[in-house]
């Protein structure tokens, strides 16, 4: 299945040393899962995170939610292990932090050997090479790491994200370029609704296809900001009946709500049917 269809509007960090937290994820209406090696487990428990994690998706139950498991960079003294045991893991796909060149994604193609693997674009460094690390042939999508964005670039968080968006925007295009997912960054005041749906919204429209979360309580908002509506379903259907009208006819050109719909726009259109009915398949 194409990315633009499969969806990823809510993208949940799971930590992979609590087992209450890996159970209850099962149940939660997330798209895909980060199961956390990294940030969210201390030091002294890495070892049994992994064990922990292991069990956890042997036991299984996750359903159709996309697998992703966050190790920890290969500098570190737990990386390369993180790796090695995530290749044996019943996950989708393995995220590595803070790549910066495309050489850290071949280091890591050596150890997994069959899963995507996902890159963590969250340093300066790493905005400008957005397009060298998105060419990869083994990448299949970025995760934004804005927490981590902000502090590199010493800059005050905003609500409209202004200082960072030069780096939003270089990675939306470098994915867009090599038809990889691309999913946003966290919004930490995890209780503010309203900012959490502004974020999206805008998220939304720079072309993110969904957003990383830290709290359940998030999810409702991020599934509805990066689905379809019902106002834009019912558009894309009027707008593929007016253009096969008009093809029929041999004509290219029809006109929806008083604006011209090329093939162009059919193209969107189907693609968002396409996703409105894998978001209901997912529910099945």
């Amino acid at each position: 299945m194409k990315h633009r269809a499969r969806p990823y509007r809510s993208v949940l960090y799971i930590p992979g040393s609590r087992d209450r937290a890996l159970d209850k994820a099962r149940n939660l209406p997330v798209d895909a899962i980060i199961f956390d090696l990294e940030d969210a487990v201390a030091p002294d428990e890495k070892e049994n995170a992994r064990a922990t994690l292991q069990a956890a998706l042997a036991k299984g139950g996750y359903g159709n939610r996309y697998k992703i498991v966050r190790i920890n960079g290969f500098e570190t003294r737990w990386g390369q292990e993180d790796a090695k045991a995530v290749e044996k893991m019943d996950c989708d796909a393995v995220l590595i932090p803070k790549v910066e060149t495309a050489a850290q994604l071949d280091d890591l193609a050596k150890v997994i050997s069959l899963k995507p693997l996902w890159a963590m674009m969250e340093t300066p460094r790493g905005m400008l090479s957005a397009q060298e690390i998105a060419a990869h042939p083994r990448l299949a999508g970025f995760v934004m790491g804005t927490n981590d964005l902000a502090k590199e670039m010493q800059t005050r968080f905003r609500p409209d994200r202004l200082p960072m968006m030069a780096g939003l925007g270089l990675c939306v295009l470098a994915a867009k370029a090599e038809d990889i997912v691309i999913i946003d960054g966290v919004y930490n005041a995890f209780k503010d609704t309203d900012g959490l749906r502004g974020e999206c919204d805008q998220g939304r429209d720079m072309g993110f296809d969904g957003k990383t979360l830290i709290h359940p309580s998030q999810v409702e908002v991020a599934n509805e900001a990066f689905a379809p509506s019902k106002v834009e379903i019912d558009l894309a259907r009027r707008q593929i009946l007016a253009f096969e009208d008009v093809e029929a006819k041999g004509q290219g050109v029809a006109v929806v709500d008083g604006k011209i719909v090329e093939n162009l726009h059919v193209v969107t259109a189907r693609e968002i049917l396409r996703k409105a009915e894998e978001i209901l398949a997912l529910k099945e």
